[in-house]
């Protein structure tokens, strides 16, 4: 029942993509369990980086990639969110100001290096420490690479409960974060879907033409409806399941994922659907439910093997 299907050996390298003049996206192939993408603006004093990478190994890379370009020092760090596969590298960024929602901090401060090695074992995470960002907002802040403007804006909770994008509004190039999974499949469970359904309404109004997706390909903007389409039929999903009194792993054994199902880590439905059981049932958006749960009943929807990770 394993959904992950890619091939380790066959993985490419990481790789730039200039998204416009200055403006890089850093994709890490191929975009699966704790393989992020991140991004960075250069100017002629410094460089504003887009989220680090999961394991010691991958972050001292993308650094190491920026250096190519630029002799410039990263003087600011933005993280996208919380998560371990953008934010476990913060602690390499020594000369850099990190920079995100005020959430980010509370939930790196909260969480620390989550415990993984039950779900996927074996992965060199290196040295990795929780280093939370030192400058946080509410709704936005904007900052700058020479005459490159960012806003860094946060629209509520999705993914998570605090995700945020880089908008680079004169080059319609907008970095997602994990709003859009290129490829893969959406992951609610520490978010929530009916905000992410709100949060895509906001980012579509933006009008972007290029997306650097948090994981996948850099695209257009028709992935923010699929992954529209893909939280409503999880809602729906949901709401069937709750009729029938089944459990989310029941419904999730029971679903026939349609269109959905040639996404990678498909397995993601199960912990969707714990999260869309818990905000049905009445818990606020992105509140407290048992994550290790639902991870493990992930697990136990893949056959009992721990989930596929090649970071």
């Amino acid at each position: 029942m394993s959904t992950s299907q890619h091939d380790h050996g066959r993985m490419d390298p990481p790789r730039v993509q200039e998204v416009a003049d200055g403006a890089y996206a850093y994709i890490q192939p191929d975009g699966t369990w704790w393989i992020n993408n991140t991004g960075f603006l250069v100017g002629p004093e410094g460089v504003v980086a887009i989220d680090g990478c999961a394991t010691e190994a991958r972050t001292r890379t993308f650094q190491e990639t920026i250096a190519k370009h630029t002799d410039a020092p990263v003087r600011t760090l933005i993280n996208t969110h919380h998560h371990g596969d953008h934010t476990n590298g913060n602690y390499l960024f020594e000369t850099a100001t990190i920079v995100a929602h005020e959430k980010t901090r509370t939930e790196i401060l909260n969480l620390g290096i989550m415990e993984v090695e039950s779900i996927w074992p074996g992965v060199g995470w290196g040295g990795v420490r929780a280093v939370p960002p030192f400058l946080t907002f509410t709704e936005g802040v904007t900052v700058y690479a020479g005459d490159l403007r960012a806003q860094v804006r946060h629209f509520g909770a999705a993914h998570t409960s605090n995700d945020s994008v880089v908008w680079l509004e004169e080059q319609s190039v907008l970095y997602t974060g994990d709003l859009i999974f290129n490829g893969g499949t959406p992951f609610l469970l520490m978010g929530s879907p009916a905000g992410y359904l709100e949060v895509l309404e906001k980012v579509k109004e933006l009008g972007a033409a290029t997306l650097v997706p948090g994981h996948g390909e850099v695209c257009g903007p028709d992935q923010i409806d699929y992954a529209i389409g893909y939280t409503e039929f999880v809602l729906e999903t949901a709401r069937k399941g709750l009729e029938a009194g089944l459990d989310p792993l029941s419904v999730a054994r029971e679903t026939d994922l349609g269109e959905y199902a040639a996404l990678s880590d498909s397995e993601r439905i199960v912990g969707n659907l714990h999260r869309a059981y818990a905000e049905l049932g009445g818990v606020e958006r992105a509140g407290a439910i048992d994550i290790y749960a639902a991870l493990g009943d992930m697990v136990t929807f893949n056959g009992g093997k721990p989930l596929s990770c090649y970071a």
